[in-house]
């Protein structure tokens, strides 16, 4: 950039000094941007309760958790949806003692839904879970 120097030393500079102007309108953009409300996308909808309540009570000595071949889960024998499930792991979980939860897979269930059914029980904390039946599957491919 060249800057015109003054013909006579004694003559004033004719050139504004626009960097305080700069800063000034840098400072004020920033507090603009600051004092704006943020943009929301948000959605009303009804969201599920977060603690599904269930009839059913856990036995307070061993509980069976099964899986059926066309994917159906059963308590105790009784079919249950994955909430109605959730719920009762966490009445079990809150018994003391803890009692025993036996996980009862059929080997025609699908991997997706036992795979969910074994992700809440773990997430449930349960410490006393044991698979049963497992060993009508030790002779694999014959």
């Amino acid at each position: 950039m060249n800057v015109a120097l003054p013909a006579h030393r004694d003559e004033p500079m004719s050139e504004l000094n626009t960097t305080p102007l700069i800063d000034i309108m840098l400072v004020l953009l920033v507090m603009l941007i600051f004092t704006l409300p943020p943009l929301t996308n948000s959605l009303d909808w009804p969201l599920p309760s977060p603690t599904p309540t269930t009839t059913r009570r856990p036995d307070p000595v061993r509980n069976v958790v099964a899986v059926t071949a066309d994917d159906t889960i059963l308590w105790n024998g009784e079919p249950v949806s994955e909430p109605e499930l959730e719920a009762l792991l966490r009445l079990t979980v809150g018994l003391k003692p803890e009692p025993e939860l036996e996980l009862v897979p059929d080997g025609r269930a699908s991997y997706d839904e036992s795979a969910r059914v074994l992700r809440l029980v773990k997430f449930s904390g349960a410490s006393r879970v044991g698979f049963v039946g497992n060993e009508r599957y030790r002779a694999f491919a014959r």
